[in-house]
């Protein structure tokens, strides 16, 4: 009896793989589409016509099932019946999982099998690691934990409850014999400071002077030197006026705007489980370009794991990319590796919220 036998060390739980191997949608992802058979009693359609080294689509009976340990089917391809075995062994690593279809009624021709066993071979090593790879991502919680308690402050007492002090009844005794001292000393100095001299009963203040012929002359005689000798005229001088010309303006063309900078992005390479994408971003104008942001939105669960050239950030399917200055009439590039296992290129690029101009990817 010839079988075919393969055999994968996964760095993942047996769980987690017994998730990836009985999840018709996660199923659909890494091998082929299940289709629930109507009135068949818990059969299986697996559409695996068109895979190589099948030649049509394969009816399958579900005969044991132990989570996450083993699952058993009984299938039947275009009437030739092969029982299908999956059993998954816990390992220090994670675990290992040995697929084995083992023909009953029927066998494959020689060509046939080498091409089926290497469909198996291709997606048990590189198919199903990256989705387990993609569930692992998926289940990792971010959050960050909860902060403890913070430490409780010492009751303070209230003033009701501090002892009275045991020289408190002596304090308004000591406080009056001080008030009585300043009031004293006060007094004293009061008592000893000069008083005002008032003038004697009975004395006439001293009298005001009075003018004398004298003095009127003396007066005249000044008033008279003082008086100009001859008739005066006066002339008006004519102070010339200045007229300043104000020089015209004459408004001038602004200059036309600087060219803004431009993207263009590419995918440069595609694997099983993602892609590397590269944005070129030009800048036209005659200064450097300081400020940039480019913002790629990739497919749901797509994740971002490495970029080179950019400071990056990402917000559930936005990533944000921003870098170093764009010399003038220069260019600069940087490059993300995408993990996803279901598309290829991201959904959307912007540049300044400009749109991305696409590129030929890069065979």
């Amino acid at each position: 009896m010839i079988e075919i036998d393969n055999e994968v060390g996964l760095s993942h739980p047996a769980d987690r793989v017994w998730r990836a191997l009985t999840d018709r949608e996660l199923l659909a992802r890494w091998f082929t589409e299940v289709e629930v058979m109507a009135g068949a009693g818990g059969h299986l359609l697996l559409c695996t016509a068109g895979l190589p080294g099948f030649d049509a689509a394969v009816d399958a009976e579900v005969t044991e099932r132990r989570e996450p340990e083993l699952l058993e089917l009984r299938c039947d391809e275009a009437g030739r019946r092969t029982r299908l075995t999956c059993a998954i062994t816990p390992t220090a690593e994670g675990c290992r999982l040995s697929v084995r279809e083992a023909p009953e009624h029927g066998t494959w021709p020689a060509e046939q099998r080498v091409r089926r066993e290497a469909t198996y071979q291709q997606v048990l090593t590189g198919r199903l690691p990256a989705i387990l790879d993609w569930l692992a991502f998926q289940q990792v919680d971010l959050r960050r934990g909860e902060p403890g308690e913070t430490a409780q402050l010492p009751a303070i007492g209230t003033v009701g409850d501090a002892p009275e002090p045991a020289g408190r009844s002596r304090r308004p005794v000591l406080i009056a014999a001080l008030a009585g001292a300043a009031l004293a000393t006060g007094l004293a100095v009061w008592a000893v400071l000069p008083t005002e001299r008032q003038p004697a009963a009975g004395s006439d203040p001293a009298p005001l002077p009075v003018p004398t012929a004298a003095t009127a002359a003396t007066r005249t005689s000044r008033a008279a030197a003082s008086a100009p000798t001859g008739p005066t005229t006066s002339t008006a001088v004519a102070r010339p006026t200045r007229s300043a010309a104000k020089p015209s303006r004459v408004p001038t063309a602004a200059p036309p705007p600087a060219p803004g900078l431009t993207a263009r992005y590419t995918t440069v390479s595609t694997r099983i489980f993602g892609y590397t994408g590269e944005v070129l971003i030009d800048n036209p104008g005659g200064a450097p370009a300081k400020d940039w942001t480019v913002v790629v939105t990739l497919s749901k669960g797509g994740t971002v794991a490495e970029a080179s050239g950019a400071d990056w950030r990402q917000d559930g399917q936005a990533v944000t990319f921003t870098g170093p200055p764009v010399p003038a009439g220069g260019s600069h590039t940087f490059t993300f590796d995408v993990r996803d296992p279901l598309t290829k290129a991201p959904e959307g690029c912007t540049m300044d919220d400009a749109p991305c101009a696409d590129a030929a990817p890069t065979p």
